[in-house]
């Protein structure tokens, strides 16, 4: 959410923002609402003055008690009416708010879709294969890592049961990641799944997000991805800046309907409704360079383990069709699928300067005590049974089994190969 401060003073810079978000947003529909709600909101606030002022003469002069009593009923209906029209226009005002976009990144490049985002660099080499490679499918189907036909019984479509080494390779990339970070000062977490409406709304999921999440008939919602949790876990709180910037890394399960990719990925583990996220969260200063440093610095996490892996990606920098409501910017790694003969996204890394944090109450006092909204950030660590799917394609042996990645076997008491 943006201040509507600066909605009012840049109004041509929220509808090139909503323009180049492609969404369908109109400024000028919330600036008439807003006009509406500031001038009923000075009336009301003037009838509510003068009722207090009618009311002290009362109690003070009886001479004029009968005048003033007819007079208090007629304000009084009259506050009535306008305070029920202000709530309503208030409501519309509040449902229109959320819908403002965030201002991309002069840096963003302009286009409609994935389609249009721009290849930022490359790191490692495409295994050359004497063979044609193998799907992951095929290869988790022939090792016993996979079973997607009773995973479709129990769980519908999208269901998988992981076994074997399977699971255990998710387990070992799951360590690997905490490792790593915690070595980078980031302290584990482990946050729930099942959350309350009110971060889904600070992080922005909600309203426009709604049709691909699940939720429960008490009205709570399961996340896709640990962000909505964390963001939500100092909502309402004023931080020391001492504490700053506040590095989490946080594991959960997540869920996604997928509502919107209808005849995608539905068969493997590209696409799923459930699946385990480990996640980088920070929360800094209100300065765009702060931002910006820790943008980088969450991207160079994300390279550290996919170079750890050995895994051949690149890095894309999202144009702005493809940004969400309240992104600055966006990165995206994508990992190479050799039986597909071209990269997939594993990782997404963003930043929000205060959009976050606005809807959260989410605060920072500093030295002079005076308090601001913290930035927020956030960024995929490791995504699986995803991240299996370049894994083990990359690794993959003329025989049908897969070496296991050397950071790996540690995790895995050893074993340096699936057969």
């Amino acid at each position: 959410m943006l201040d509507i401060k600066f909605i009012r003073e840049n109004k041509e810079l929220i509808a090139e923002a909503a323009r180049k978000k492609r969404l369908k947003f109109k400024v000028e529909d919330l600036l008439a609402v807003d006009e509406k709600r500031v001038k009923l909101l000075i009336e009301v606030e003037t009838k509510r003055a003068h009722q207090n002022k009618i009311s002290t003469e009362i109690a003070q002069d009886t001479s004029k008690r009968e005048e003033n009593i007819l007079a208090m009923k007629s304000l009084k209906e009259e506050l009535q009416n306008q305070e029920t029209e202000l709530k309503e226009i208030i409501k519309n005002w509040q449902a229109l708010m959320v819908q403002v976009p965030n201002v991309p990144d002069i840096s963003v490049p302009d286009g409609d879709d994935d389609s249009n985002n721009v290849e930022l660099k490359t790191n490692g080499e495409r295994p050359q294969f004497p063979f044609i490679p193998k799907s992951h499918i095929e290869l988790m189907q022939n090792l016993h890592l996979v079973d997607l036909e009773r995973g479709t019984k129990v769980a519908g479509f999208r269901g998988y049961f992981l076994k074997n080494e399977g699971l255990r390779l998710s387990f070992a990339l799951w360590q690997y990641a905490f490792d790593l970070l915690q070595k980078e000062s980031f302290t584990p977490m482990m946050v729930p799944s099942l959350v309350r409406p009110d971060s889904f709304y600070g992080t922005a999921y909600l309203p426009q997000g709604e049709e691909d999440l699940y939720k429960t008939q008490d009205g709570d919602y399961l996340a896709g991805t640990a962000e909505v949790a964390m963001m939500g876990y100092h909502m309402d709180e004023i931080v020391p800046i001492d504490h700053l910037p506040l590095k989490f890394v946080s594991w959960s399960p997540c869920f996604r309907r997928e509502a919107g990719s209808h005849g995608k990925d539905t068969r493997g583990l590209i696409r799923l409704h459930e699946f385990y996220k480990v996640e980088q969260v920070v929360l800094c200063e209100a300065n765009h360079e702060e931002s910006v440093r820790w943008h980088e610095a969450l991207l160079a996490n994300a390279e550290k383990l996919m170079q750890g892996l050995k895994l051949p990606y690149r890095v894309v920098v999202n144009c702005s069709g493809d940004l969400g409501l309240g992104q600055v910017k966006k990165y995206d790694i994508e990992a190479w699928v050799p039986s597909e003969n071209k990269y997939r996204e594993t990782h997404s890394i963003s930043y929000f300067h205060d959009f976050q944090a606005r809807r959260l109450n989410l605060k920072y006092k500093d030295l002079e005590g005076k308090t601001h909204l913290v930035h927020s950030l956030n960024g995929t660590a490791v995504a699986s049974p995803r991240i299996l799917v370049s894994l083990l394609e990359n690794y993959q042996q003329a025989d049908g089994s897969v070496i296991i990645p050397e950071v790996l076997r540690p995790y895995l008491g050893g074993q340096e190969i699936i057969r």
